[in-house]
């Protein structure tokens, strides 16, 4: 309660308390002049002090209205004060909420990531024959001494390794990420032979095919980048499947 509405409420209840002993004893008065004499003149003195008192009532009235008003207008300023604490703790709760739960799927993210790098990122291409210029014979040419036209066949064709067949094997990896070993493979594609058997160095050949002598990096997009390996195959014989298998650290 404010100092003002409670001095308000004082002076109304001590006024109207004077009010009422005055009005007892003019009471009184008037009862004893009245029977002192019929003919005496009337007092208003009751009057003014029941004038006093209504004014009093009403002065206490104001003040205890201004009080029940101050207080409920305290209780709902309270009631917001309470509901806005409880509103920024929800806010404050589903913050922390929301970055736990970032920083768990990014340790998830994580990883999972860490556990692809150990295993390795696995490339494979199949690389086809290679399809080397054809000798056309001319009409009417000799055939070679000793060698009939009706019994000379034509040598099998075959391709240099500038004229090879030529693949890239791209794999994709964190661009965070150290690459620790890249693993090379090539097989015919017939043949049924295990991997471990067909793995190749940078630069070997084998069987007229050969890979690079080293890999390269290159960005590819926002938080990646490629480890390429090139290969060639110059065989007419066969087609071959190529396999890289690229291993990264986080």
């Amino acid at each position: 309660m404010s100092d003002s509405i409670l001095a308000s409420i004082i002076a109304a209840t001590a006024t109207l308390s004077a009010t009422l002993l005055q009005l007892r004893i003019s009471l009184a008065r008037e009862f004893t002049a009245r029977t002192q004499g019929a003919g005496r003149r009337k007092s208003k003195t009751p009057f003014l002090i029941l004038f006093v008192m209504v004014v009093a009532a009403a002065v206490a009235g104001f003040a205890l209205s201004r009080w029940l008003t101050e207080n409920e207008r305290l209780a709902q300023s309270t009631l917001e004060h309470e509901l806005r604490a409880r509103v920024e703790e929800i806010s404050r709760t589903a913050n922390q909420l929301e970055l736990t739960r970032a920083g768990a799927r990014a340790e998830i993210e994580a990883g999972v990531l860490r556990k692809i790098g150990t295993d390795g990122v696995v490339v494979m291409a199949t690389v086809a024959p290679c399809r080397p210029a054809v000798v056309v014979r001319v009409p009417g040419a000799s055939s070679p001494p000793g060698v009939s036209a009706e019994t000379a066949t034509p040598a099998a064709p075959a391709c240099t390794e500038t004229e090879a067949n030529s693949v890239t094997l791209c794999a994709t990896i964190p661009a965070n990420a150290s690459v620790t070993e890249v693993e090379l493979f090539s097989r015919a594609a017939d043949a049924d032979t295990p991997w471990s058997t067909s793995r190749l160095l940078a630069g070997q050949e084998s069987g007229q095919a050969r890979f690079a002598e080293k890999y390269a990096e290159s960005p590819e997009g926002p938080g990646t980048k490629q480890i390429c390996q090139g290969f060639a195959h110059w065989s007419a014989d066969r087609a071959r499947i190529t396999r890289m298998i690229v291993r990264y650290s986080l």
